[in-house]
């Protein structure tokens, strides 16, 4: 699964955080609201900074939070 997001924080070692925004469906309302997830991702030698837009691309389990790989 690929997924596009944000880069939130780059202070942990080739590790970063990246949040997605989706829209919500409230059904009792018929209207959206805007969601999102952050999640952790491994940051290979090459550089992202924060607020940079970055794909990520799931893998096996580097660690206890993280399992996906900046691509």
């Amino acid at each position: 699964k690929v997924r596009e997001g944000i880069v939130t924080s780059t202070r942990m070692y080739k590790t970063i955080v990246f949040q997605t925004d989706y829209l919500s469906l409230i059904k009792k309302y018929a209207r959206y609201e805007r969601r999102r997830t952050r999640k952790l991702a491994h940051l290979p030698p090459c550089l992202a900074r924060v607020g940079d837009t970055v794909k990520v691309v799931e893998c096996r389990p580097l660690s206890k939070n993280v399992s996906a790989v900046v691509v």
